[in-house]
Formats: structure tokens, C-alpha cells, sequence
């Protein structure tokens, strides 16, 4: 009955059929963000969706939501927690949770790395704050790969911000654009790069003439290995000479702007005011 499963380590055999568990933060998959589908290690059947995980510092993955008909629950032996375990092949996965407030749903999947597996989303998303998100998106819209880049809000303490919340209640959003783009056409490092000259990096107090907080120069993280993409671009441009400002944050939930915001140099028929390319990089 096993030849049509996949071939397990010995580590992930004593998780997924022995129903062991790894030590916390130690799992691949703990503080891993990109976008697709978890699916089963043993199986492949889908499990998870991506925008259901969340960080919940338990040191496990965690997930609000399931794919409907995925996972069984099981009572344990004992009647203290509730296992969960892939409907289609059995295999486990961990415990499920209620009523501890992290989410909005109030539950919590907390599910071993080595039982799952991750399908890469064909498009990938990037977030970049460099100023007035018109000029950002636009030169984004522009480039070979980007499927599209639409603007909005990211970072700040308030649900749902309008840009006249932004503007004048100090909501602590930065204007954001959100880059879609085929990792098959283009990489993450090559939007950065992008990113990095068409805007001034090394300006502190917003982006030209639009001086704020909302203005300032930041890249959006989703995992550690944009992280370090990024790190090594500023450490180019600052052996360049180049101070740079630019923060570098862990993704947050992402607002769509009104829609007279999208596109809007495109719909106008002008060109950025406060960006231009400036090549920077080899």
C-alpha cells in the first residue's frame, strides 16, 4: 500500500506515520512565507493554502484555515488535544487549537514541516515603498515580467485606511506597491535592483518634493532569503558611496488604495514627477 506514497527520511517517517513531533523552530517550513499550496509529504494531497498561515510564535507552521475535506480529526487517547491528520493517506500532521485569539477565525493549526510539502504559486508578489506610490507603480508596470504592480497602504496601526486617513491622522502607513510578477520572467533580486534605481534610496525624510513618513524608502520582506537579497544590494550600493536609507520590514497586511490612485499616470498620459531611472548596479 506504501509504493504509492512518497518516499519518506527516516525523520519524516517517525512524524508523519509514528505521529512524532519536531522541535519547535526547527521545521523549514516555521518561518517561511512565499506564496502556493502546502500539500502533504506523503501524499501530495493539498492541505494548506498560503494566505492562511500565520505566525502564532509557537515555533511551529500555523494555520487559521484548511482546504475544505483536507483533514481529519482525531480525539487523542487521552482526550486533551485533537490530532489532525491528512484525510487522504492518514498521515499526521499535528494538533489543532480553538479560542486562543490569534486569528479573526480562533484556531490554530500547528502542523509539523517535515509532514508537508509547498507548491510555488506560479506568480509571486514583491511590496516596495519608495514615495509616492504613483511613480513606483509605474515603473514597475513597465517592466518584462511584472504582471502588474497596483498601489496601497502597508505598515501602519489601522484597518482599512483610506488615503485621507494616511495623509492626516498619522496612521503610520507607508504608500506601498504591490509587484505581481512571473518568477519564471524575473527574479525577486532583479526587482529590487530595480527597485533601488528608480527611486533615491539615500533620502530620509520622504522622496523629492513629497516630504512625510508615508514617503519613506522600504522593502516589505516575505521570508528570510528576501531578506538577505536585499541586505546584499544595499551593502553594493553602500561600498558604492551611496548611504542608504531604505528600512527593510516584515510584510504586513496590504490595503488597496482608491481606485483613482491605480495606474494613474498611465490613465493621465504623464510621467513621474519625483522618480527616473538612475542605473546603480552592474
Amino acid at each position: 500500500m506504501d509504493k504509492q506514497y512518497n518516499q519518506l527520511t527516516p525523520h519524516e517517517e517517525n512524524i508523519i506515520q509514528e505521529k512524532g513531533t519536531e522541535a519547535p523552530y526547527s521545521g523549514k517550513y516555521n518561518s517561511f512565507y512565499e506564496d502556493g499550496m502546502y500539500t502533504c509529504r506523503r501524499c501530495n494531497a493539498s492541505l494548506y493554502a498560503s494566505k492562511d498561515k500565520f505566525d502564532s510564535g509557537c515555533g511551529w507552521p500555523s494555520f487559521d484555515d484548511e482546504i475544505e475535506g483536507a483533514i481529519k480529526r482525531t480525539t487523542d487517547a487521552d482526550g486533551r488535544r485533537v490530532e489532525i491528520t491528512c484525510r487522504v493517506c492518514d498521515g499526521h500532521l499535528g494538533h489543532v487549537f480553538e479560542s486562543e485569539g490569534l486569528t479573526d477565525k480562533n484556531i490554530r493549526h500547528c502542523v509539523n514541516s517535515a509532514s508537508l510539502g509547498f507548491t510555488p504559486a506560479l506568480t509571486k508578489k514583491a511590496y516596495y515603498a519608495g514615495g509616492c506610490f504613483w511613480g513606483v507603480e509605474y515603473y514597475f508596470n513597465k517592466q518584462k515580467g511584472v504582471l502588474d504592480a497596483i498601489s496601497g497602504f502597508m505598515g501602519g496601526h489601522l484597518k482599512n485606511p483610506t488615503y485621507q486617513d494616511i495623509c492626516y491622522k498619522d496612521t503610520g502607513h507607508l504608500e506601498v506597491v504591490e509587484v505581481s510578477y512571473n518568477p519564471k520572467d524575473i527574479n525577486y533580486k532583479d526587482l529590487t535592483k530595480l527597485f533601488f534605481e528608480i527611486h533615491d534610496p539615500s533620502q530620509t525624510d520622504g522622496q523629492g518634493p513629497d516630504i512625510g513618513s508615508q514617503y519613506l524608502s522600504a522593502v516589505f520582506i516575505l521570508n528570510e532569503k528576501e531578506r538577505e537579497v536585499v541586505i546584499d544590494l544595499i551593502d553594493i550600493l553602500e561600498k558604492s558611496g551611496l548611504h542608504v536609507a531604505t528600512e527593510i520590514l516584515e510584510k504586513q497586511e496590504f490595503y488597496l488604495a482608491e481606485e483613482y490612485h491605480q495606474y494613474y499616470y498611465r490613465k493621465n498620459g504623464k510621467t513621474p514627477y519625483c522618480h527616473s531611472y538612475v542605473k546603480r548596479f552592474k
